[in-house]
């Protein structure tokens, strides 16, 4: 079953994303399952902080795994450095999440 994540679901807040932009996160977020594929589901936050700062986009990921949530949240100036930077961290807490779960 590589390549499936049962449930994905974006939302945005103060704004409206672009096609591109959603099938851009919705890419990345169906990437992991190659590193967990017991993954269950996956809800990501794109946000727009309203500060003057530039670093103003905000990606938070919130992965369902059996008897467990990881979570990551980053921002930077764009939503896709924003999104890849917490994909990385989702990443490290998959391959720790898996470790554990292994010695159990």
């Amino acid at each position: 079953m590589e390549g499936f994540i049962m449930n994905i679901k974006i939302n945005s807040l103060r704004f409206s994303p672009t096609e591109q932009l959603e099938s851009f996160v919705e890419g990345k977020i169906k990437k992991l399952s190659q590193f967990d594929d017991e993954i269950i589901g996956a809800e990501v936050f794109l946000k727009l902080e309203n500060t003057q700062d530039l670093d103003n986009k905000v990606a938070e990921i919130r992965l369902e795994m059996p008897g467990n949530e990881l979570f990551a949240k980053k921002q930077s100036k764009s939503f896709e450095e924003s999104t890849d930077n917490a994909i990385e961290a989702i990443k490290k807490q998959i391959t720790r999440y898996k470790t554990k779960r292994k010695r159990a």
